[in-house]
């Protein structure tokens, strides 16, 4: 007596396959309902950006921040796994360097009691959220222009290096330094140094506090020079080329300026 042929999706892996094509069309989707999920996965990152941002004071909370901070933990891990599993290729998503800083940040909220002198880290949430496609996919999405995106992207890096110098700051000195007793007197310290403003109120002791002040300086004037340049600058266009594949060119540009090839991109102003 034959059998009947087994049955190519048994039940629990169709329903795995349902539940990954579901994911997938909510992170990457581009129906209303997509980009309302996408919205509401937006403003969690915010407001657990908050958390880090007030987490040296709310640390003196005891159980309470570690419960918080494990509930957190919980939600990021959900959402790395969920947009790992929307990849076809793992791989390629594990070349991505804010999966990486994703993955730093989730450590020091499983582990706060150990890892929280490298809590400062957390602020980097800040970079990989607003340089992320999915966000600019969501909530950039009506910028065809892409001078928004560029000043954002600039901007993010600066405000995530002022916090991450002054979370460093903070956990490396504090009371170790008679000028620095609370998050407060760090950021302080971080903004005047970054603007090469200089009170001398403040200085960090010894030769790894001077090399710190320094890299501070010249990182600062560095990222203030990029903002700059994208707030003066002409702004760009996002209009592919299909010989080459350039992506932005000026708005006025009438061939390619990698490949030569006429372009026709069009007038709004018209």
């Amino acid at each position: 007596m034959s059998r009947p042929p087994p049955d190519a999706n048994p039940p629990d892996k169709a329903e795995g396959l349902r539940l990954r094509a579901r994911l997938r069309y909510l992170y990457h989707g581009s129906s209303p309902e997509a980009v309302r999920f996408r919205l509401a996965v937006i403003v969690i990152d915010v407001a657990i950006i908050g958390f880090f941002l007030a987490a040296p004071i709310l640390r003196e909370a005891g159980w309470a921040f570690y419960a918080l901070d494990y509930v957190i933990a919980a939600i990021l891990a959900a959402d790395l796994f969920a947009r790992a599993w929307t990849y076809s290729d793992l791989k390629d998503w594990l070349k991505q360097p804010v999966v990486w800083v994703d993955m730093v940040v989730l450590a020091t909220l499983l582990f706060p009691a150990w890892l929280f002198n490298f809590g400062f880290l957390r602020m980097l949430r800040l970079w990989t959220l607003l340089t992320s496609d999915f966000f600019w996919r969501t909530v950039g999405r009506r910028y065809d222009d892409t001078r928004v995106e560029e000043v954002v992207r600039t901007l993010a890096a600066l405000v995530t290096f002022v916090f991450v110098v002054t979370g460093f700051v903070y956990a490396t000195f504090r009371g170790r330094h008679d000028g620095i007793h609370g998050y407060l007197d760090a950021l302080y310290f971080t903004v005047a140094t970054l603007t090469t403003t200089g009170f001398g109120d403040i200085v960090l002791p010894g030769a790894w506090g001077r090399l710190l002040s320094i890299t501070v300086m010249l990182v600062g004037i560095t990222l203030f020079i990029r903002l700059a340049q994208t707030l003066i600058r002409p702004g760009k266009v996002n209009y592919p080329c299909d010989r080459c594949g350039l992506q932005k060119h000026d708005p006025d540009a009438v061939h390619c300026k990698a490949c030569g090839n006429l372009l026709c991109i069009p007038d709004d102003g018209a």
